[in-house]
């Protein structure tokens, strides 16, 4: 595994499992969250589809790469440059639960985000999550092209399945 996209829903695990894969294999793992959502001193900002392709080109030149994130459009070029694909197919229940967890554990100062934690981000993290649920098949469909090369795990501690 060189170029791994871990791709989920929100709460299914990402970011865990890319940060216990890139110790793992020893290579560098980037949240897509972040190239979308670029932090700079005035503040946080969208970049644009373009932008957004211009900083992964310039990470996959450098040859290994982990990226994890959500189904964006703007990056779906990474279902072909991944030589492996994990899909965190995690249980509604749990992803539910995990949002609810998070949205209190970030209130209260114990876990850090990159956004604005309110209930504002709490809905749209649920409505997200419906969206997902409703669009399971063009997703799948999405994926198909590339089950040689997909992984579909339900939780983020089956790392050992992977490596």
């Amino acid at each position: 595994m060189k170029k791994v996209f871990i791709i989920g829903i929100v709460a299914s695990g990402k970011t865990t499992l890319a940060k216990r894969l890139s110790e793992k294999i020893k290579v560098p793992w980037y949240e897509l969250d972040c190239i979308v959502h670029h932090q700079t001193a005035a503040g946080r900002y969208k970049r644009t589809a373009e932008e957004q392709m211009e900083v992964i080109n310039n990470i996959d030149m450098n040859g290994t790469w982990i990226f994890e994130g959500t189904d964006r459009e703007s990056y779906r070029c990474l279902l072909e440059m991944a030589d492996t694909i994990i899909f965190l197919d995690t249980p509604l229940w749990k992803r539910r639960l995990r949002i609810f967890t998070r949205f209190l554990k970030q209130k209260i100062g114990i876990e850090p985000c990159h956004y604005k934690s309110d209930l504002k981000m709490l809905n749209r993290m649920y409505q997200w999550t419906r969206d997902f649920e409703s669009k399971w098949e063009s997703f799948e469909a999405r994926l198909l092209p590339h089950k040689s090369k997909v992984i579909r795990l339900t939780d983020s501690r089956s790392l050992h399945f992977v490596t």
